[in-house]
């Protein structure tokens, strides 16, 4: 890839449950869930691939997990493990560069173009960090080789578990050509319905639209879907990387109302939001909520309380008094969002602080600094 950047994709095979495994050798070929007590409302936060074969993944409802697998065990997640674990890694991550963006605890990018180890094979310094992985902690991890992140990224889900994929310039066309068009990031449930409505199914579908009918499409994200379907992303690997918000939000096929309905997606954002907020180890003060009504007007509130926001429970307390503060009514609602900010950090005198972000961070629909990939 003479001339072209050259970034790695770690992403660690279901990383949670694999520790469980590891450290527990009588659950291996079992299928595990770590997650809350499906009994007690609790969400899948990971599972094994033991597990994924009966169609569980993580943010699904435990009680489901549970009727399609009444024998699995679930597992309540041990954080301060993963997080011990996930620092090993790093610590093999950057003893071959210290270009690296962590993701979250079991994912991270590395730019490898110049490397301490001096290989001017990605391929090669990709295939050393798995087996030291493998070697320290015993776990496995893919990798996906190319030179711009969003192409590392699903390259590194194509061979999984255990796998690697490697996508050259030359190949990156094909590659991308025959991509289902939900695994483009950014192409949620409600954008993949529209574009599978707009006879959009696969990369090379979506590389025939133009940057104008996509803009007007899908506004600035139309941009973003133009830029990845002709392999453009130059987004660098930010070593300083930090973390601002973590959100979710969900458009409805329907417009809704109603108190009670409105109060059981905020549950299920809660849930989701909980995974996210332990996988990501964050520690957050404000709590928001976003509404958007059927004529698309967008308001949001917010609360910031003297404490760490984590549990599910906690968000959908503070998020119900948050609508109701709102004065929703019976207003059809087409958007409900809900985001954790203001994180707490530690500065270099080890004393904390609370870093205040402004809630639209959480909620933006692209990846910032899309484009060409630098060419020598």
């Amino acid at each position: 890839m003479k001339g072209y950047r050259k970034i790695i994709h770690i992403d660690m095979d279901a990383f949670y449950a694999a520790v469980e495994q590891r450290d527990r050798p009588e659950l291996r070929g079992k299928p595990v869930i770590v997650g809350g007590d499906p009994r007690k409302r609790g969400v899948v936060a990971a599972c094994s691939y033991e597990a994924r074969r009966f169609g569980i993944h993580s943010a699904m409802p435990g009680k489901i997990a549970l009727a399609r697998c009444p024998h699995a065990v679930f597992l309540r997640p041990r954080m301060a493990v993963y997080r011990r674990v996930s620092a090993e890694i790093r610590e093999i991550f950057h003893e071959y560069t210290d270009q690296v963006e962590p993701l979250s605890l079991d994912e991270a990018f590395l730019d490898v173009t110049v490397n301490k180890k001096g290989n001017p094979s990605a391929t090669c310094i990709a295939e050393c960090i798995r087996r030291d992985i493998r070697t320290r902690t015993g776990l496995t991890a893919s990798a996906g080789i190319s030179f711009n992140k969003f192409l590392a990224k699903v390259a590194s889900d194509e061979n999984k578990p255990d796998g690697i994929t490697v996508v050259p310039p030359h190949a990156a066309d094909s590659f991308i050509g025959r991509l289902p068009i939900r695994k483009f990031h950014g192409v949620g449930k409600v954008t993949e319905e529209k574009m599978l409505a707009m006879g959009i199914r696969t990369g090379a579908d979506l590389r025939r639209i133009s940057r104008v009918e996509l803009a007007r499409r899908f506004g600035k994200a139309g941009n973003y879907f133009y830029d990845i379907a002709h392999g453009q992303d130059h987004r660098p690997v930010n070593a300083d990387r930090m973390r601002k918000s973590i959100s979710r939000e969900i458009t409805f096929s329907e417009d809704i109302e109603g108190r009670d309905r409105l109060t059981a997606v905020l549950r299920e954002l809660a849930d989701r939001l909980e995974i996210l907020v332990r996988k990501h180890a964050v520690r957050g003060m404000t709590l928001t909520i976003k509404v958007r009504f059927s004529d698309f007007l967008c308001i949001t509130r917010s609360v910031t309380l003297d404490r760490p926001i984590i549990s599910a429970e906690t968000m959908t307390i503070q998020a119900g008094l948050l609508l109701d503060a709102a004065d929703v009514g019976e207003k059809r609602v087409r958007l409900l969002g809900m985001g954790i900010s203001n994180f707490e950090i530690r500065d270099p005198s080890g004393i904390h602080r609370q870093l205040h972000l402004p809630f639209s961070a959480a909620y933006c629909d692209t990846p910032a600094g899309c484009g060409r990939p630098p060419v020598a």
